[in-house]
């Protein structure tokens, strides 16, 4: 492996993540996102990500093949496992996760970046080796609590407009997308990603308060980007501490235009969750995902599940959770 001259740390509640490369800017993308949680580096971190130059294109590693097709903005892709080590192979760049042993080991070639996919697999890693999984849900404080109801749905379905509508209600932010979840003891608890707030132009149509953090241009997919920083003028933002969970939420649309609450069953949740969650490669789970399953089951297992269908006023549904999370945490 290429001699490394450059480290960056990360804490993770309790894991601390290190890399080490080169060159620096070839962690940027990775500091974007979790650039706040920098911490000073350590001669051993938790879980260590080594990258090194590839001078040749990626070869066949050893395992049995268990996803091989398109990924969405990075091109094809091949992911193998060989027992606990899994291999992703990219055109111009492999990720070798060696789970068990607390590490990760990316190759590329010198004039390239470091795809998306992989750097969040290797947070995926990192916070596996912890006890810890990344969940596709948003997290809000109570107004008056310090506790967190997790809100899961599919992407497109309204999680950024509602956790918006919620914060204007005096609930806080932890995240509008991201999660972290432990469920390693009887009391559940997450923390957010602090990453920015996609906000798409029906979102902001519907909640005009957002729109001193907007600028003139919108993407492809008619989103723009708020910094945390922004939307800290605005509205309450968490920080990236851990808090219990309260509950959890399966949003849904309304198709009558009201909000309402109800209760929902803990096997449909958890099927709800695990569909959004956990992925099915050639052979069956892999290892990480049968543990993120079982951080789902612990998860709702422990806490309330409700479906919340979102009307025509999003913000209807505040004083809905807050009356039937009366007297729990």
């Amino acid at each position: 492996m290429t001699t490394t001259s450059a480290q960056v740390c990360y804490a993770l509640n309790g894991q601390v993540i290190g890399i080490s490369a080169e060159r620096t800017d070839l962690w940027q993308d990775f500091d974007r996102m979790l650039g706040s949680l920098r911490v000073a580096s350590i001669a051993e971190p938790s879980f260590h990500v080594g990258i090194a130059g590839m001078a040749l294109a990626p070869e066949t590693p050893r395992g049995s093949l268990v996803f091989d097709g398109e990924v969405p903005e990075d091109g094809r892709c091949r992911m193998f496992q060989d027992g606990e080590i899994i291999h992703l192979v990219f055109a111009s760049q492999i990720l070798s996760i060696h789970g068990a042993e607390g590490r990760a080991e990316i190759r590329i070639r010198a004039e390239n970046q470091i795809n998306w996919t992989v750097w969040m697999l290797v947070l995926d890693a990192a916070l596996d080796a912890g006890g810890q999984h990344m969940l596709h849900t948003a997290g809000l404080t109570l107004p008056d609590r310090d506790a967190i109801v997790l809100i899961h749905a599919p992407s497109g379905t309204g999680k950024t407009t509602t956790s918006l509508a919620l914060a204007s209600q005096g609930f806080g932010i932890c995240s509008d997308d991201a999660m972290i979840v432990t469920a390693a003891s009887a009391d559940t608890a997450a923390w957010g990603l602090p990453r920015q707030v996609k906000v798409h132009r029906k979102t902001a149509e519907m909640l005009p308060f957002v729109s001193p953090c907007l600028g003139p241009s919108w993407d492809r997919n008619g989103e723009q980007a708020i910094s945390l920083d922004c939307l800290r003028d605005i509205v309450r933002v968490e920080d990236s501490s851990v808090r219990p969970v309260l509950a959890v939420l399966h949003l849904a649309r309304s198709v009558d235009g009201q909000t309402r609450l109800a209760t929902m069953a803990r096997t449909d949740a958890m099927v709800a969750l695990a569909a959004d969650n956990v992925r099915t490669g050639m052979t069956g789970l892999l290892p990480l995902q049968k543990r993120r399953l079982s951080t789902i089951a612990r998860l709702v297992t422990a806490v309330p599940t409700y479906t919340l269908e979102v009307g025509s006023r999003p913000a209807d549904s505040a004083a809905l959770i807050s009356a039937a999370l009366m007297g729990q945490g």
